[in-house]
Parts: structure tokens; C-alpha cells; sequence
């Protein structure tokens, strides 16, 4: 009976599920989250975000805290009235765009992305039941390329996560102002989902390296010096057998 070897299925279904969850941690702006009480506001009052999240407008009335969740991704920042539609985003800028740990996770997270798709590519090309055994070898190389990926992936991610109540703040500036609300910084959820596809990536990468090792073959009684894989069809004392240890993709 022709199978796919178990190390290649999970490869080859580990590899795309890390891509799309590092994708969407890399596109969405929930890397970091904090919130702040900015003032108060009547309940049921008028609100609009203005430019780059100021809030502005409100009527009189009994006055409740203004609870605002700003988040940042590799890419876009965005603010957020709590417990309300308000939400306005805009791409990164300022002193966090310019930090060189920010920079540094946009390139990583980049070139893991594109590792990871060309390795999905040669990984399905080895895989495929075009030829009458795997490609071990390009299945191989696909699952080194994807394994990298998730490194790279790692690598951004940690860099991010350890300095991440430092990213966009002057470490010169030592001016505070009592009158701004206090912002506590934590990881929010676009990091869980890069652990998480990078994990991923790192098995199904893993996973594929084993196809660099070749199958333990039949041999053939009547001609041992040849191997039964894939000359196991001119054996008839292996030909005739219907369970076979031999390592073929099926279509």
C-alpha cells in the first residue's frame, strides 16, 4: 500500500497553519496594549475620536471615567474608548516607527514570512504524486526554509516582547508631566498568535527534515544486492505481498 510518510503530512499541514497565524500577528496592531483614564464623560454622551485618537465632544450631565485602550502593532496604532464603537487607527509613526527594535521585528517577521511560503512551495512540490516516490530531497529543503521562518519569527517576537515597554520612548527624555494619564504597556494578543504560529513553523519545518532520511526497504530474497524500493516491483517474493513497507505518495 503507498502512503505519505507521517513526518511529511505533518509538515506540510504544520508549515501553512504557522504562515497564516504569523501573518495575522504580523498584520493586525494588538502587539502591545494599554490602557489610561484620560477624564470624564457624561454617560451617553457625544463622543468623537479626532485626529490620531483625541477625544473630543460631550454634553453635561453625571460624569464617569473615560477609560481609553491604545494598542500597537509592527505596522499601525490604534486607540479605543472602552466599551464603546470609538476606534480610530493610524500607521505607526513618530519615535516607535523610527525604534531600530521595531524596525528590526518588521524585517524579521518579513523575511520569515517569505521563507515560510517558499519552503510551503518546495515542500508541496517534494511531497506531490507526480513521480512514483517523494522528492525527499526538495521536501527537505522546504522543511529547512521553514524552520528558519519560524526562527526568524521567534527571534522578532523576543526582541519585541523584551523590550516592549521601551519601544517608542526617549530614553534621554527624562521630563514628565503629571496632567498625562499613566500608560502600563503588556503583550496583547497578535504576540500570542506569533508564538503560536511560530511554534508551529518550527515543528512542521522539523518535521519535514526527516524526509532526508530514506525508508528502511525490503530486500529481495532472490537478488539481494538490489534494494526492494522502488525495485520491489521486480521482486515477486515482495511484489505479491499487500502490506509493504514502502514509503510512496498517494494520489
Amino acid at each position: 500500500m503507498m502512503h505519505t510518510p507521517a513526518s511529511m503530512v505533518t509538515g506540510i499541514v504544520f508549515a501553512p497553519l504557522g504562515l497564516v497565524l504569523v501573518f495575522t500577528a504580523a498584520i493586525t496592531p494588538q502587539w502591545r496594549e494599554g490602557q489610561a483614564r484620560l477624564g470624564t464623560a457624561a454617560p451617553g454622551s457625544l463622543l468623537r475620536l479626532g485626529a490620531k485618537g483625541q477625544v473630543v465632544g460631550g454634553r453635561s450631565g453625571p460624569v464617569e471615567a473615560l477609560l481609553l485602550v491604545r494598542s500597537d502593532g509592527l505596522w499601525e496604532s490604534c486607540l479605543q474608548v472602552e466599551h464603546s464603537e470609538l476606534r480610530q487607527c493610524w500607521p505607526v509613526a513618530g519615535l516607535y516607527q523610527r525604534d531600530p527594535r521595531v524596525r528590526l521585528a518588521q524585517g524579521l517577521v518579513l523575511t520569515s514570512l517569505f521563507l515560510c511560503g517558499t519552503g510551503i512551495v518546495l515542500a508541496c512540490i517534494g511531497v506531490r504524486c507526480w513521480t512514483d516516490i517523494p522528492l525527499r530531497g526538495v521536501a527537505a529543503s522546504g522543511g529547512l526554509l521553514v524552520m528558519m521562518a519560524g526562527l526568524l519569527s521567534l527571534t522578532a517576537l523576543g526582541v519585541y516582547t523584551h523590550n516592549l515597554a521601551k519601544l517608542g520612548v526617549n530614553p534621554n527624555s527624562k521630563v514628565t508631566n503629571p496632567r498625562l494619564p499613566r500608560l502600563t504597556l503588556h503583550p496583547a494578543g497578535s504576540l500570542y498568535f506569533g508564538w503560536l504560529g511560530s511554534c508551529l513553523q518550527v515543528l512542521g519545518g522539523v518535521a519535514l527534515l526527516f524526509s532526508f532520511k530514506r525508508p528502511r526497504c525490503h530486500t529481495c530474497p532472490s537478488r539481494p544486492e538490489l534494494p526492494a524500493c522502488p525495485a520491489c516491483r521486480t521482486c515477486p517474493e515482495i511484489s505479491n505481498k499487500t502490506d509493504m513497507d514502502v514509503y510512496e505518495v498517494s494520489c
